[in-house]
């Protein structure tokens, strides 16, 4: 059997614990299945003495995870601190210049660094790994670079934050507010030290436009990706989509069109007896369309230690095999800087209006609808208990969201709508 492959791990959260506890506990089998023995020679983390549930006694300490990256006895360079810069960037590119192959999990620093990361990989012979980094357990990067390698990618959708995906599915099963699921998602840990980063579409953005990229061949576009988040979204959205028989998701939607590459992660409406739309809870799921193979779907654990871990490990297993694959499944010289284009392909809407009491308010509604080129497909309107608005909920015809924002300003400027409009696309999967 061949020399063993020796790996370096930078961060020992609960990602890099279950990477320590897989290739302890799984030793024989990976080395079987990998052609070569697979073996941690030593670990980086801030914290040396907390307790991680795993023996680290047999490995060696740096605290500087740059030097943790260029030992010489490191043949595979392990990146699970996270953070788009600092001491993760700085150690995976004192990696790569050494001649070392990585494997992260870091969604933030690929989508703000992935181009440039790329280039450096190919210049210096090693390869750069990151399955980890999108969906958790799910094998899409492998999929897209490798199983569906001979298809033009049509579109890509998908759910990619479980933390967002519990909020909504709470919501609705337990009839709960924004600000009761999102206490709760908090009380269990789910979220981010900065929310914003789950409930504000951020995470799943940057994991977007990662998929994108390989998709599409483009340069990592993180900046151009439309971001929206679910603070907007009500229990009364939530109840009114499933009488329509639709469940609310925060959805990534990637294609590449005449004008440009669209990205976009934001609240959408999707048929309940759907795949997306059966989806509950933390798990994730990615739709890839391609002009070959049709539609996949693909569903698993987004997040958490085993999952991940297991991620990890597959892209280290490849490394032992020998397999040496470009970053984005194509060279990075070729990668395009992609016209980034606003979303304008054709769908319905969902409209929810606080609509002022008074005569001839729902005539202007509809006047500014027509004038913007937005047709009405149907309209409900409730109860409001001595209120003086009423929640009147629209759903439209294929329209795009340009046309219905010229409408929706014009009524922002009328004296018959307050607060802000809720405007969810309705996405045919």
């Amino acid at each position: 059997m061949s020399s063993p492959l020796r790996l370096g791990i930078a961060g020992l959260g609960t990602v890099g614990a279950g990477v320590v506890k897989i290739t302890r506990q799984k030793a024989e089998l990976l080395a079987t299945r990998g052609g070569r023995p697979i073996e941690i020679t030593a670990v980086s983390a801030r914290n040396r003495d907390k307790d991680r549930g795993v023996n680290l006694s047999h490995y060696a300490w740096e605290d500087d995870p740059v030097k943790l990256a260029t030992r010489d006895d490191v043949d595979v360079f392990v990146e699970l601190m996270g953070g788009s810069d600092g001491p993760a960037k700085a150690a995976t590119e004192a990696a790569l210049k050494a001649g070392k192959d990585v494997v992260t999990a870091n969604k933030a620093m690929l989508a703000h660094h992935g181009q440039e990361l790329a280039q450096l990989a190919e210049d210096n012979n090693c390869v750069l790994r990151f399955e980890a980094a999108v969906a958790g357990g799910i094998p899409i990067i492998k999929s897209l670079t490798e199983g569906l390698a001979g298809n033009d990618i049509e579109r890509i959708m998908g759910v990619m934050n479980g933390t967002c995906n519990y909020i909504l599915t709470r919501m609705e099963d337990a009839g709960l507010s924004y600000e009761e699921a999102f206490a709760e998602a908090d009380g269990l840990g789910y979220l981010e030290a900065d929310p914003n980063l789950d409930v504000g579409g951020i995470d799943a953005g940057h994991k977007l436009s990662l998929l994108a990229s390989i998709a599409f061949g483009t340069q990592v576009a993180f900046d151009a990706v439309e971001l929206e988040g679910i603070g907007q979204v009500s229990i009364e959205d939530i109840r009114q989509a499933a009488d329509m028989g639709y469940r609310i998701k925060l959805l990534g939607v990637t294609r590449m069109t005449g004008r440009g590459l669209e990205q976009t992660m934001t609240p959408c409406l999707v048929p309940a007896v759907s795949p997306l739309g059966q989806l509950q809870g933390g798990t994730n799921m990615v739709v890839v369309e391609g002009d070959q193979v049709g539609q996949v779907v693909l569903r698993g654990a987004g997040a958490g230690e085993g999952p991940t871990a297991s991620a990890v490990m597959g892209d280290v297993m490849d490394i032992a095999r020998g397999l040496r694959m470009t970053t984005f499944g194509q060279p990075a010289s070729s990668l395009v800087a992609a016209q980034p284009a606003k979303s304008a392909t054709p769908a319905p809407f969902y409209l929810r209006l606080a609509l002022q009491d008074k005569p001839g308010a729902m005539a202007k509604v509809a006047a500014a609808l027509g004038d913007a080129g937005v047709s009405i497909d149907r309209m409900r309107q409730y109860g409001h208990d001595q209120s003086t608005t009423a929640p009147v909920l629209i759903v439209t015809h294929k329209t795009t969201r340009p046309s219905l924002d010229a409408a929706l300003e014009v009524l922002a400027g009328s004296d018959v709508v307050s607060g802000d409009p809720v405007a969810l696309r309705i996405e045919k999967v």
